[in-house]
């Protein structure tokens, strides 16, 4: 099958924001994951030196199938960024690619090393090899077309804040799991039964795996398609949401069903100008705030429900 990609690169005085803008209208057209070109980017352990030189701008990519609803898409897209410019003063230049999806399975592996992304936990890409100090634990990972590696800030906030409030045994759902690094760090930090929900079949498939390549049992981790919790009958001790505000504060809804008495609920790709409407949205399904990081303009942040 080919996909065309679709980059679309970004000129605005705010640029966090117009990064999630961008984001949100490729998942409105039902992409299953966008790259974000982040010239800012700086990883922990530094550029290897086989490292691809850092991005000139910040950019959003989106990957469309090349299907009979192509054309449509695309109107959709071009139409939804110029409202987009109109309303927020920034400026966009869009570029299409067609690729075949081994192509696109394989372009993006230069950009990705082993990272420390907490004291205890390192993300290395399967096709890499590192040699972890003592007391560090490797995540295995191969995140293919669901991305989600790791390397992003909201990623790493929101694995800093599993290790930070994490009890041994604890249940977790993972919801927007993409590859399944949320889980994989769950499980290596103690967690008990595992369970993940994504809506696209594809990072289905991909986070189960990653489970496999780290050595979890399929008992202990059940995967899952579905949209937010639609699907979700049981409550956890902690529930862990990686995904864009607009899709937090809808998904908070419904996470008073799924969180066990007492639990946590755990949740980032927040950018700092909507924190406080995110903060009050929990505050009003009965969570309080136990801890908030910041990084780079990005916002992660930890509730918790009565007991």
């Amino acid at each position: 099958m080919q996909w065309i990609e679709a980059k679309v690169t970004i000129v605005a005085d705010d640029e966090n924001l117009a990064v999630e803008l961008v984001s949100d209208i490729f998942q409105n057209l039902g992409t299953s994951g966008v790259v974000v070109d982040d010239p800012h980017m700086e990883p922990v352990e530094g550029w290897g030196s086989d490292a691809v030189p850092r991005p000139q701008q910040p950019a959003v990519t989106g990957y469309l199938p090349a299907d009979g609803r192509l054309e449509t898409r695309r109107a959709e897209l071009e139409r939804a960024l110029a409202d987009l410019a109109r309303n927020q003063g920034l400026r966009f230049a869009i570029a299409y690619q067609t690729l075949d999806e081994q192509d696109w399975a394989e372009s993006w592996k230069a950009f990705f090393h082993p990272q420390a992304i907490t004291a205890r936990l390192v993300v290395k890409p399967t096709w890499r090899e590192y040699t972890p100090t003592p007391g560090q634990q490797v995540i295995e990972i191969d995140p293919g077309m669901a991305f989600g590696t790791g390397t992003h800030p909201t990623t790493a906030m929101c694995v800093q804040l599993l290790e930070n409030h994490l009890q041994a045994g604890d249940s977790v759902l993972d919801v927007g799991t993409g590859s399944g690094i949320l889980l994989i760090a769950a499980a290596k930090l103690g967690a008990g039964r595992l369970n993940g929900v994504d809506s696209d079949p594809i990072a289905v498939a991909i986070a189960r795996e990653n489970l496999d390549l780290n050595a979890i049992p399929k008992e202990e981790a059940e995967l899952r398609c579905g949209h937010l919790v639609d699907t979700v009958a049981e409550r956890f001790d902690v529930v862990v949401a990686n995904i864009l505000a607009d899709v937090i504060v809808e998904l908070l809804d419904q996470v008073p069903a799924v969180l066990a008495p007492g639990g946590r609920f755990i949740c980032s790709g927040i950018i700092q100008g909507r924190r406080e409407e995110v903060l009050h949205k929990m505050a009003a399904c009965g969570l309080h705030l136990i801890e908030s990081l910041e990084r780079d303009e990005w916002v992660a942040l930890a509730g918790q429900c009565n007991p």
